[in-house]
């Protein structure tokens, strides 16, 4: 992906290419990370180093929002049929984890994951085409939304039941166990999936038999319409790792490098043996639940100020800060991006509709 550097960056992008910087972090032996983790000096933060690192981490956040920006446009237009939900405010989650995690290792998703399928490598096109009933979709169209999957890049897809994705992640677990793979499988679900049976059950079997899986909980501050408030006796999640026995880390959501650097490290000692962990990743759902919600249940005053603390304005100040980015370059990078979902949008419209003699293809039922 195209990415325009300031002129001061290019050297030390050679350097960092030459000899890459590493930055030693506790294996797990680590507090709760305070919410509001501020960057400091990036360069001196990244675990696994380089500007260009972050550079490809900018423009994947800008890659989600542009994509969830035209889908909520497309649906509203009538391109797009059925409903989506989008992860507008939550960019810095998807891109973190998926920036730490291997190759080898396997995701999940929740409604809400168009963001996670892009960061693990899906393109953008075929994503698009999907969500138009194309049959160059992930899933030839039929699928939508929320039923998009691909095994090759390690993505393990998503279901409309809130929570359905904690079970089958924990039986990807089991699997690499079982064969010894090394494998770990993160699981995204959002807070109001904590209030699920399914949570509390199959965190317990995970921490009894120490499966090699990183429960990610998205708490972007409302389930649906109810907020985190309302809903949870207590609003930090994490606190109820503690109740199987298993470390539960709580961490700015909207901080790439925190993210990134946390799931690097929690990878690395599930991976070892150490078994589950519970991650929670605090953030702001910027967009509605749905296209079809106007939000009237929370006020004007509280998006203004979760705007300010949007995560791609927050990176773009830092790679500003340090001297990696300018003005005119964030600009460029965002018009170069723009147009590469505006081209995922003219391939999905132009790609051919599924055969109907092939409805029944791929029915297990």
């Amino acid at each position: 992906m195209k990415v325009v550097l300031c002129g001061e960056a290019t050297e030390r992008v050679n350097h960092l290419l030459t000899r890459r910087q590493h930055r030693q972090i506790l294996s797990l032996k680590i507090p709760n990370l305070p919410l509001g983790l501020r960057y400091g000096n990036i360069l001196n933060k990244t675990l696994m180093g380089g500007i260009m690192e972050l550079l490809t981490a900018y423009s994947l956040m800008l890659k989600i929002r542009f994509f969830e920006e035209a889908i909520e446009r497309l649906f509203l237009e009538g391109r797009v049929m059925g409903t989506a939900h989008t992860c507008i405010g939550q960019e810095a989650v998807a891109v973190g984890v998926a920036a730490a995690l291997e190759p080898r290792d396997a995701m999940t998703t929740t409604h809400r994951g168009h963001g996670h399928f892009l960061a693990r490598g899906a393109d953008a096109g075929r994503a698009m085409a999907e969500l138009f009933g194309r049959d160059a979709g992930y899933s030839h169209g039929r699928g939508g939304s929320q039923m998009m999957m691909e095994p090759a890049i390690g993505f393990y897809g998503a279901n409309g039941i809130t929570g359905g994705s904690i079970p089958f992640a924990t039986g990807l677990a089991l699997d690499a166990q079982m064969r010894g793979t090394g494998r770990v499988t993160a699981c995204f679900f959002g807070d109001g999936a904590s209030n699920q049976g399914v949570f509390h059950e199959t965190l317990n079997i995970a921490a009894l038999w120490k499966l090699p899986v990183l429960y990610i909980v998205e708490n972007n501050g409302y389930a649906m319409s109810t907020a985190t408030a309302r809903g949870l006796a207590n609003t930090h999640i994490s606190d109820r790792g503690a109740a199987y026995g298993i470390p539960g880390i709580r961490v700015d959501g909207n901080d790439f490098i925190a993210v990134r650097d946390t799931v690097a490290a929690l990878a690395t000692d599930i991976r070892a043996g150490q078994g589950p962990v519970l991650l929670e990743c605090v953030t702001y759902r910027l967009s509605g639940h749905s296209r079809g919600d106007p939000r009237v249940y929370r006020t004007r005053e509280e998006e203004v100020a979760a705007w300010r603390n949007d995560p791609i304005l927050r990176f773009e100040e830092h790679l500003k800060s340090d001297h990696i980015l300018s003005d005119e370059s964030i600009t460029a990078t965002r018009l170069t991006v723009q147009a590469q979902i505006d081209q995922a949008i003219r391939f999905a419209e132009a790609a051919p509709l599924p055969d109907p003699a092939e409805l029944r293809d791929d029915l297990f039922a």
